[in-house]
Parts: structure tokens; sequence; C-alpha cells
């Protein structure tokens, strides 16, 4: 019998998509998940004219967002 072992983030998928919602278009989500990069693009172009706010919350919402070291939200 095979033992199977997902990795997963740590972090919270309601709470990332909340911090989305609230504050996703200065990129506030990518803070939470470690991506301090891809944060601070997103704060300084408004999450790319808020065209990436949207596509972040429906990443998120379908479980494709990762975090910083490429594992999945948990749920």
């Amino acid at each position: 019998m095979a033992n199977y072992t997902t990795i997963t983030s740590d972090r919270s998928k309601k709470t990332t998509l909340i911090l989305c919602v609230c504050g996703g278009i200065f990129g506030i989500h990518d803070y939470y998940l470690g991506r301090i990069a891809s944060g601070l693009i997103k704060t300084c172009t408004v999450n790319f004219c808020c065209l990436g706010w949207i596509i972040d919350m429906i990443k998120i919402a379908t479980g494709g967002y990762r975090d910083n070291s490429g594992a999945p939200i948990r749920q």
C-alpha cells in the first residue's frame, strides 16, 4: 500500500481570499503569502490597473494560487 503525502502551504485560503478582496489592488495577499517581489510590483502598478486583482481572486477561489515556495494554499 502506498502512502501519499501532499505538501501544502501553512497559509489559509480563506484568509488569502479575504485579503485579496479587501486590499488586493495593492497586492496585500502576496505579502501574506511571502511573495514580496510580486507584492511590490502589484503595489506600484495598482495590481496592473485592477485586471490582475480580478485574476488573482479567481485563481485563489479555484485553488490555483501558490505561496512563495510553490506549495498550494491549504483549505
